[in-house]
């Protein structure tokens, strides 16, 4: 007999971010049992690391906004291929959820009059950012979990390891995992699991993303059987640091720009007025993004490998009071006082729209009683996410997620696990490690030549001949990690959490690179130089489903939304 510890609960969260917490709220609201899992520790979660803040038409700030100009931008820098009823829901939900959250003890920044001031942000018609200061997420995470530490019948198991979700007749039912503090294995067991671990930016090289987004929870879904939706939309955030080599890729909010910086080649040109006359710095991330990638490539960035991005002309006492994160952070790891100097910058992946696909009303997904949210859901963001829509929809979609999870489990009864099953996976895992004095291939030399060629081959520009040879190495890797092994106990084994991270990995790259070799256009985020125009024929979502080990993928209709909403944004226009 494998021994293991037990864990029963009504719904299981998998992930400890914004999103988790948010549906978690609603399930305990219920009356129901919430056990939260995060293989980090409580706070570490990602959403500390958005800074802008959280876009909702409240209108403190420019009173003509409202939640069909919300509805109509974000839309329409979706690229069209977006689920129209998800951005519809978020557009009117939004500032209520913002509202609660102020309810719940978030201090925003105020206007003069006492309100919650806004910011502006690339791809919005109006200022609408929520903002406090340049840490708006980190504000997110302390409220949402003070709410949930006070409200009680929550488990909450964090620094633990989930490796497999289990199904039995059709349905969820289980997963197992272990904690890296003790060492013990762990089963839960469930009538309903949320999946809210995030995106998947370390499978590249250089990203704001934490090192948690490893694409786990998606990964996981698609090996239950869910389907994946538009994995090629990757987006590449026009800022993040590029020296020194120790925080390259640390995210520069875009509340730099949206607080009047402005970009400069080493020319001294503010080359955006080429490139986006009427909207400068602050068009989409990924108008900006290639932007700053071409002028890097025509040799006009710096010693560095970026561009400038300047904002000293406002002043020392508004960049502290406004920005006193950037201003730390630029002072403390590259030795720059931006009061004073420029900041290089260069894009830096940032965050995923593709993932999970979902229904807009539920968070449900095509497996009964698997839900998704957060980054890990795909469909509110299109092709291209407008800045700050990612806290709206942990807000907006979290606690949907959690309202749709707790009533399946109310109305479900409990299916156990097969223990087979379950003690086939511990051995699995186990199986990792080894006895032997020298392991067949190491965990994380894997990791690195997965990321060097997803930042090498399937980057802000791609190509069939890239990412071909990407499809050829993740094969290559794909068999070489077979070998793999580490050694010691499974007490915070760092080894062993490589061991499970680069099979996750080494999936949802494999969706991805298939996703951009099967668009043949160029939409959004998805650069194809090769196919370099926007195609009607594309205005489509490529789906992923697993079909044994393989990786199948198929094409869905963009649904045509109804009169009302399509007449409130511009036509999509192809060249």
């Amino acid at each position: 007999m494998v021994e293991y510890d037990r864990v029963e609960t009504d719904v299981l969260i998998i992930g400890m971010g914004g999103a988790g917490l948010r549906a978690a709220i609603e399930i305990i609201g219920r009356g129901l049992r919430v056990a939260l899992v995060s293989k980090s520790l409580l706070g570490k979660a990602h959403t500390v690391m958005a800074e802008g803040g959280i876009a909702a038409s409240v209108a403190n700030v420019d009173s003509k906004d409202n939640w069909q100009v919300h509805f109509s931008d974000t839309v329409a820098e979706g690229v069209y291929i977006g689920d129209y009823r998800m951005a519809e829901i978020l557009a009117k939900e939004a500032p209520e959820r913002v509202y609660e959250l102020e309810r719940y003890g978030a201090l925003f920044d105020r206007t003069p009059e006492g309100k919650i001031m806004q910011r502006a942000f690339g791809g919005h018609t109006y200022r609408r950012l929520c903002h406090v200061g340049d840490k708006t997420g980190l504000e997110m995470i302390r409220t949402l979990e003070d709410k949930i530490l006070h409200t009680g019948n929550s488990r909450l198991l964090d620094e633990t390891v989930i490796t497999k979700l289990l199904k039995r007749d059709g349905r969820m039912c289980g997963a197992v995992g272990f904690s890296l503090r003790s060492g013990r294995f762990i089963t839960f067991e469930y009538k309903a699991v949320i999946i809210a671990t995030g995106g998947l930016g370390r499978i590249y090289k250089v990203t704001s993303n934490s090192h948690e987004t490893t694409g786990d929870g998606i990964a996981m879904a698609f090996e239950a059987g869910a389907e994946l939706r538009d994995m090629e939309m990757v987006q590449f955030h026009p800022t993040g640091m590029v020296y020194p080599p120790g925080v390259k890729g640390l995210l520069v909010t875009e509340g730099v720009r949206g607080e009047g910086g402005m970009l400069f080649n080493t020319k001294g040109e503010r080359f955006m007025l080429r490139y986006s006359p009427e909207k400068k710095d602050l068009d989409a991330r990924d108008v900006v993004a290639r932007a700053i990638y071409h002028e890097i490539q025509n040799g006009n960035g710096t010693e560095h490998g970026g561009v400038y991005l300047d904002i000293t002309h406002k002043g020392a006492a508004f960049i502290r009071k406004k920005l006193p994160g950037m201003y730390d952070q630029f002072k403390e790891f590259a030795g720059v006082d931006i009061t004073k100097e420029k900041m290089e910058v260069a894009p830096t992946v940032h965050y995923f729209m593709g993932g999970i696909k979902v229904n807009p009303e539920t968070a449900g997904a095509n497996v009964d009683g698997l839900f998704a949210v957060g980054e890990a859901a795909s469909g509110l963001h299109g092709a291209n996410r407008l800045g700050g829509n990612s806290l709206a929809d942990l807000l907006v979609f979290g606690m949907r997620a959690g309202i749709s999870a707790a009533k399946y489990a109310a109305a479900t009864n409990a299916i156990k696990p097969d223990s087979a099953e379950v003690e086939a996976e511990i051995s699995r895992v186990n199986s990792f490690i080894s006895g032997s004095a020298t392991p067949a291939a190491n965990p994380y030399e894997i990791i690195d030549s997965l990321r060097d060629v997803m930042s090498e081959k399937v980057g802000i520009i791609r190509n069939e001949r890239d990412l071909g040879e990407a499809l050829r190495v993740i094969g290559e890797l794909k068999q070489k990690s077979k070998g793999v092994s580490v050694k010691g106990p499974v007490r915070f084994n760092q080894g062993l959490l490589g061991c499970i991270e680069m099979e996750k990995m080494l999936t949802v790259a494999e969706c991805v690179v298939r996703s951009a070799l099967y668009r043949k256009e160029s939409r959004g985020a998805h650069t194809r130089s090769d196919f370099p125009k926007k195609l009607k024929e594309w205005k489509i979502n490529i789906i992923c489903t697993r079909s044994g080990g393989s990786v199948d993928l198929s094409t869905e209709p963009v649904p045509e939304m109804p009169e009302e909403l399509s007449s409130l944004i511009k036509p999509e226009v192809y060249e």
